[in-house]
Formats: C-alpha cells, structure tokens, sequence
C-alpha cells in the first residue's frame, strides 16, 4: 500500500488532511485508519466498490459524521473534535453536489439556486441573490433557467442545478457524491466536461466520490483508491493507472481495454 502522509499539491498545500480515520457502526467497522491528504486547488477522486467506505468518508469530510478515532483537519478545525458552531463555519467553505441533486420539487431552479444565500447571507439583498444565481446558472451551462420547475428538468440538468447551488456560496472546496450516477454516457461525458470547466474557471478544490472509472481518468488530478475502509493506493492519475497492484489493476481492468481510455493514459505524463 501507498502511504497518504506527505502527498501535497505542487503549490505545497494540503486543504484537508485526514489522520487514522477509523468508524465503526455496531460491531463493521468500516473506515479502518485512513489517513489522506486533498491538495488545493486540484480534483482527488476518491474511487472504490460498493460497500468500500466511499460516502462514509465523504461524510466525516463534511462533518455529517464524527470519527471514533482519528483526525480531519479542514481549515484549521479538527473536524473530530470541533463544536458545532465550528463545523457550521467550516461547512459555509464547503459545496456539496448530491447523488441526486437532492432539489427541492416545490420550488424553482432559481430558487433552489438560491436557498443557500437565503439562509447563509441573510443581509445579502434580493437583487444581488438574483445576479448571483442567473452567473451560477450561466456558468454551469444553463443561462435563463432560474423560472423552470425542477419537474421539467432532464437528469443532467438537474445535476447542473444542483452544482449551481454547491457553488452559490463560493466555497473553496467542492465535493461530489457520485456525479455520473444514473446517467447516460453522453450525459455522463458532458457532466465530466462541466467538472473540467468549473476547475478551469474557479480554481477551487474538488473531491469527488465516483465508482466510474472513465469519468475519473478525464477529470482527476489525484487518485486515492478505497478497499476494504483502507486506502489501498493513493497518488496522481498516472501512477495509480501504471500501478501494478493487483488489486488497483484489477478494478480499472475493465474499463481500460476501451480505446477512449488506453488514448488517454497514452497521453498521460508521468504526474499529471
């Protein structure tokens, strides 16, 4: 196995930092001491099976859930220990984009858009809510969208909608539970192209949950590969494709015999 500890980005800066995560419920422990690093300003995808510990993670990152032993340290707070008006503050830096986009039906997309600031910046007036959310809305491909019902909406425009809304608060992380879930692969493609796009425009942190290998090797910096709630190897894109641990080959063997992936990893340097 790799070890996490001392992995930074190329400006030297881990944004979160995860020290002997471990979580049990019940007599399954799931997480069993991960320790990881999440570079600024670059996209980790965070990969595994079904049942590997994934969204577990994903939720002691957000701080939905509190380590039995361990440390996250996001911001300067230690997420295992912080006070709820610490995990607040520490959760306004933070976008989160749902599985489902998790809209709320009743309400419009701009509405949806704009919950966060309804709630978040009380003193932020009507107009500039407004402006804020039509930019959003522009910037993730969807301009003049703010009246639609969310019931009108195709799968990949709710994803949008919901992307829109985890960066309504200009947050300084991103973090995605499986993005591609439930899509076509076209749309699936053209959801991947919008993670590039967004990176490229906001130059922000994006943590992404995924089980699609064809959607992480477009869009990922870094790599940590989840087994058995341990990090079985963890490091950029291309080193994790030419690992030769039979476990890591393994899990990208299918989808690396498809001519779109093998272009691609032929076109990798060695840290991307």
């Amino acid at each position: 196995m790799s070890d996490a500890l001392g992995h930074t980005s190329p400006g030297g800066r881990n944004l979160i930092q995860i020290r002997g995560l471990r979580k049990a419920f019940g007599d399954l422990e799931v997480l069993h001491g991960i320790s990881l690093d999440i570079p600024e300003g670059e996209t980790t995808a965070i990969i595994g099976p079904s049942g590997a510990g994934k969204s577990v993670l994903l939720k002691h990152i957000v701080g939905l859930l509190r380590p039995d032993e361990g440390h996250i340290h996001a911001f300067g707070t230690d997420l295992a220990t912080a006070s709820e008006e610490e995990l607040y503050a520490v959760r306004r830096r933070m976008g989160m984009l749902f599985q489902d986009g998790a809209l709320f039906d009743s309400m419009t997309v701009g509405e949806n858009v704009e919950f966060p600031l309804v709630h978040h910046s009380p003193d932020m007036s009507e107009y500039d809510r407004r402006a804020r959310v039509e930019a959003k809305l522009r910037l993730v491909g969807l301009p003049g969208f703010a009246e639609r019902l969310v019931s009108e909406l195709s799968g990949g425009q709710r994803k949008r909608v919901g992307l829109a809304r985890a960066i309504i608060m200009e947050p300084q992380v991103v973090l995605f539970d499986e993005p591609n879930s439930g899509l076509d692969p076209v749309t699936s493609s053209a959801i991947d192209n919008l993670i590039l796009d967004m990176k490229r425009a906001l130059g922000i942190t994006f943590v992404i949950i995924s089980h699609d290998i064809v959607g992480t090797v477009r869009v990922a910096d870094h790599v940590a590969m989840i087994h058995d709630g341990s990090i079985e190897e963890h490091g950029p894109l291309a080193s994790i494709l030419r690992s030769e641990n039979p476990i890591v080959r393994n899990f990208f063997s299918r989808s690396l015999i498809l001519p779109e992936i093998t272009d691609e990893v032929a076109r990798l340097p060695e840290h991307r």
